[in-house]
Formats: C-alpha cells, sequence, structure tokens
C-alpha cells in the first residue's frame, strides 16, 4: 500500500503540471463571434491564419452529431522560426491553436496550450520568444472574449 501511495504522490505533480499547461477561458459570445474576433485580432497583428476548421460542420459531413467547435491554425513565421532556430523538432507543435467551443453546460470556451510547456519536450530553456508569445495569446484570448 504505501508503494502505491509513493507512486501516486510522485507522479501528482506531472499530471498537475500538465494539466496547468491547457488555458481555458469563457466568452461572452456564441462560437462563431468568438472565433471572428479572435481571427480579426489576429490580422490586425499581421499573424498568418492558415486554417479554420469547423469540427460540427466536418461531423455532419458523415452524419454525425458535435456541438459548436472550432479550431484556428495560425502563427506569426519570424516567431515560429526563432522557437525552431533554438531546436528545430519543436516545428511539429508549430503552428499555434486556439479551439473555441461551447461545453456541455452551454458556455463558450476558448482553450490553448501555453507555449511555455513547449520547454518541457524541446531544448528552448533560453528560447525569450516563448515568453512574448504567452503574453500575447493571454492579451489577445482576453480581449476576444469579452
Amino acid at each position: 500500500m504505501k508503494k502505491y501511495l509513493l507512486v501516486i504522490a510522485l507522479l501528482l505533480p506531472s499530471i498537475a503540471s500538465a494539466a496547468s499547461d491547457i488555458v481555458v477561458k469563457e466568452s461572452a459570445h456564441d462560437v462563431q463571434q468568438t472565433m471572428d474576433r479572435i481571427v480579426s485580432l489576429l490580422q490586425k497583428n499581421d499573424v498568418q491564419v492558415f486554417a479554420r476548421i469547423d469540427h460540427k460542420r466536418n461531423a455532419a459531413e458523415v452524419g454525425m452529431t458535435l456541438g459548436d467547435s472550432q479550431l484556428l491554425i495560425f502563427g506569426k513565421p519570424q516567431a515560429g522560426t526563432r522557437i525552431m532556430l533554438n531546436d528545430m523538432a519543436a516545428g511539429l507543435e508549430l503552428p499555434m491553436k486556439i479551439l473555441v467551443y461551447t461545453a456541455p453546460d452551454g458556455v463558450t470556451r476558448v482553450t490553448y496550450r501555453n507555449p511555455q510547456w513547449l520547454k518541457k519536450d524541446y531544448a528552448l530553456d533560453e528560447c525569450v520568444v516563448l515568453g512574448k508569445l504567452e503574453t500575447t495569446l493571454d492579451n489577445l484570448t482576453s480581449e476576444a472574449v469579452k
């Protein structure tokens, strides 16, 4: 029994840490409006939008039902390149993504991964771009959900 408790105690920090990498914010708008606001803010900041995926529509096309959910894939090559110059393998995680969806409780939520999580899997401890990207994503999503 003590062995199991020790294993659980050792695993809890990594489980909590993984969960804290995901940022979730409630939006005052529906999915479409929230995503439109995010796209507009990105475009004003010269950030490229590579794709906007409508999960609900895609599910309907195969005869399945899914709540409202859209994924945005976006990035700024100047930032992404700087990240990849530190560790080319980090390109696996780029460009950035934001998911906007209607949760089961009816609330629209915006979620994304804090870019600092990349330091866990890649040699990016000295990459200052991640801090700037973290601030930018926080400011952008906070503005979009108002």
